[in-house]
């Protein structure tokens, strides 16, 4: 009895410890990614009065929890795009309205994505890699897409493919940049007290009107600093891949960048946003379709080659 009993907790014991094993091997590696492409929240703006706001050209009034609202984010600018879906403009759930972060112009804020100049199918089928979990995001989008149904996503898509871009982020090149911290909604912002700092191998965005950001003015974009001469450092990446680092990029993105049939463009995208895509690829966190056209492209790329490439692509109109 005693000899079963103890033949027990070891089976038990041996079960217990494989199962921890496995789950070990299943939890992905630690992660080096690098703070100024992946932001995390560091410090806090001020709260807001809790009065309406308004911004520059609109004639409508929200107030700060009413701006906040991921599932009904504001509408400033109703004429400058076509009736939005449901989905777009009211959340459910875990699926938040695509309005809210990659606002109603389409062309989103830094820690989010831009959504404009790709095609619906090209978005349908980062949806699907999001619910799938081939594509990971460490914010929201994964839970975001199990509940958002495939007509929605579709709807969706179409929406923000029948937009056209517009100029949205200012590259300028710097040896130093503002002292700033990550605030609400992932956002930076320049530190209350001011300084600087040099840019060492980062790209520091920043919004160009702090409050019409924080108010989802789809209106009012960002300025990104980069380093000095990384633009040239990466004109020649893209246009020759660097004697065999990685490959021309206009064979598959078009000669000006702009996406060549459900091949995404990269012109114009938010660096941070084209940096944080180069590190997925490349440690295999994105995966899917698009992904297996990548893993040559990024293999032997380094992280100034990721500056580099993310500060020309960004600067282009």
């Amino acid at each position: 009895m005693k000899y079963s009993a103890w033949a027990l907790v070891v089976i038990v014991s041996s079960v217990l410890s494989i199962r921890a094993q496995q789950q070990q091997q299943q939890q992905p590696p630690p992660s080096n990614d690098p703070a100024w492409a992946f932001p995390a929240v560091n410090g806090a703006l001020p709260a807001e009065a809790a009065a309406p706001k308004s911004v520059p050209g609109s004639t409508k009034k929200y107030t700060p929890a009413e701006i906040d609202n991921l599932s009904s984010p504001p509408d400033w600018f109703p004429d400058d795009h076509p009736p939005a879906p449901a989905i777009v403009q009211q959340g459910h759930g875990a699926a938040l309205a695509c309005g809210a972060c990659h606002l109603m112009s389409g062309e989103g804020h830094p820690e989010s994505a831009g959504m404009t100049g790709f095609t619906a199918a090209y978005i349908v089928q980062q949806m699907a890699d999001f619910k799938s979990g081939a594509r990971k995001d460490a914010a929201r989008m994964n839970a975001i897409a199990k509940d958002v149904s495939d007509e929605e996503a579709r709807q969706a898509a179409e929406w923000f493919a029948a937009l056209k871009p517009m100029p949205w982020t200012k590259v300028i090149e710097a040896d130093t940049v503002p002292v700033t911290f990550v605030g609400q909604g992932r956002m930076r912002f320049l530190k209350p007290e001011g300084g600087t700092e040099p840019i060492g191998s980062r790209i520091i965005t920043v919004p160009q009107d702090v409050e019409r950001a924080r108010s989802r003015d789809p209106r009012s974009g960002f300025t990104a600093y980069v380093p000095k001469g990384s633009i040239a450092k990466g004109k020649a990446l893209v246009d020759t891949g660097g004697s065999g680092k990685t490959i021309a990029c206009g064979i598959c993105h078009g000669d000006a960048l702009k996406g060549l049939g459900n091949v995404p463009r990269l012109a114009g995208l938010h660096p941070i946003y084209i940096a944080r895509q180069l590190y997925l690829f490349k440690d295999g966190r994105r995966n899917g379709v698009d992904a297996q056209l990548m893993k040559k492209p990024v293999a032997k790329i380094t992280d100034e080659d990721i500056v580099a490439l993310s500060a020309y692509l960004a600067s282009l109109p």
